[in-house]
């Protein structure tokens, strides 16, 4: 049986959380890889929305392990509210159904502090960062300065990492205006979340390994999207962590021979939030349908996401850097009632043709999307089941983005809802 890596082939808000949810019913292991709580999934439910930013999209089935891995950064207090927010919905979560890597870095309230102050600093050009801490919080990681959750149960050793990481964070407060941190306090308050987070803490690798070698199936989901990827996004606006579908294996302690196939998930326009390059942005009318149609705000930040045409050309890189074998598209319904519908397939820089995008953040300020355009579709796609329910029009508009992409649909996603989904290849039998 396969194990399956979810990833965001754009700049994230693709809709991971309904497919991922959709394959949860076929996993018995779902674990979260990267990322913190900056990075929200929608599901709709029978009626019922959860929000999560956290924990696992597959919490919300009963019967599963959901995992958070190592390579995520944890902040406790949200954890502990979230758990909360999904048991006043009915959902129920127990060590048994959650577990979090004794090894996972901790966001501290520090951690949010410092991002919000360099994001307000004169003179600092804006990331758009969400201010929750968690670029600092994997800054202390590599800096070897991290408070775990291991570390929680020690006490002794939780007061020598917090003295550490407060011999670098009152040096860069003081820098920015800001007060030394309150040690007796921030110490006070983690050893009050201890007794609610450690009893789900253990040993996530030692668990993975056991259900892999049991023939248990592993969904390994990723939070954003490749393009904020840390090394291949469109740095400097870009996310903490690595995105792409590698991290998979490092964020949960899994050897990359565990991954069997790949799922990018796409939607079929083009959105962004927060700064940075977006080639095939639109600031007309076309952009403002898009975004009141998808219905284009944050789940987390509430912000309002920037829409454009799809872009073909970067979801090929991104499928490329991930190994992507099939992806799912979503949003398909947004598309609905446009005469003319425009896709990106490469770019113009300074009068040369690039089928991909440059890593100079000032070769791509200067990038102008090249488009080629085809006729859109008056009939309504939403809640399609079959290919049999889709236009014409609409059947080959997927299949030029397959062309285009040179990687295969697997499944298309037509509403919000987790059965109007049609199945092409299921990546678990793959």
């Amino acid at each position: 049986m396969a194990n399956v890596v979810v990833v965001g082939a754009q700049w994230g808000d693709e809709g991971k959380g309904k497919i991922v949810d959709w394959l949860s019913e076929r996993a018995d292991v779902i674990a979260r890889f990267q990322g913190g709580h900056n990075a929200g999934h929608t599901l709709v439910i029978d009626g019922q929305v959860f929000k999560l930013s956290l924990l696992p999209s597959g919490i919300v089935r009963g019967g599963k392990l959901s995992i958070i891995g190592n390579g995520v950064v944890l902040d406790p207090w949200h954890l502990v509210r979230e758990i909360a927010e999904l048991r006043e919905k009915g959902v129920e979560i127990t060590p048994e159904t959650l577990m979090v890597a004794e090894n996972v870095p901790l966001i501290l309230p520090i951690h949010g502090e410092l991002d919000r102050a360099r994001e307000s600093h004169n003179g600092v050009v804006k990331i758009g960062t969400t201010g929750r801490g968690i670029g600092p919080a994997y800054e202390d990681k590599v800096g070897r300065r991290a408070i775990r959750l291991a570390d929680l149960s020690d006490a002794k050793t939780l007061e020598a990492r917090v003295d550490r990481a407060l011999a670098h964070h009152d040096a860069l407060r003081r820098g920015l205006g800001l007060d030394p941190v309150d040690r007796d306090g921030l110490l006070a308050a983690l050893r009050e979340v201890a007794d609610e987070v450690l009893p789900y803490a253990g040993p996530v690798w030692k668990v993975l390994d056991e259900r892999r070698r049991s023939g248990k199936r592993i969904l390994f989901e990723g939070a954003q999207g490749a393009l904020l990827d840390i090394d291949f996004g469109t740095y400097p606006f870009v996310t903490s962590s690595n995105v792409i579908a590698g991290q998979a294996a490092t964020g949960t302690g899994m050897g990359p021979g565990a991954i069997d196939f790949v799922l990018g998930i796409v939607k079929a326009y083009t959105t962004r939030v927060g700064e940075g390059p977006f080639p095939s942005e639109l600031d007309d009318a076309d952009g403002q349908r898009l975004g009141e149609r998808g219905r284009e705000f944050g789940t987390v930040t509430g912000r309002k996401r920037r829409c454009g045409w799809f872009d073909a050309a970067l979801v090929r890189q991104t499928c490329a850097t991930s190994g992507v074998n099939g992806i799912a598209l979503t949003k398909l319904d947004v598309l609905d009632g446009f005469e003319t519908l425009r896709i990106c397939t490469g770019y113009d820089l300074d009068g040369e043709r690039l089928d991909h995008l440059p890593f100079a953040a000032d070769a791509q300020a200067r990038c102008r999307p090249i488009y080629e355009e085809m006729p859109g579709w008056s009939e309504s796609t939403e809640g399609a089941r079959s290919w049999a329910d889709l236009p014409a029009e609409a059947i080959k508009y997927v299949r030029r983005v397959e062309e285009l992409i040179q990687c295969p649909v697997a499944l298309l996603s037509t509403s919000p809802e987790r059965e109007d989904t049609i199945l092409v290849t299921d990546p678990f039998e793959d």
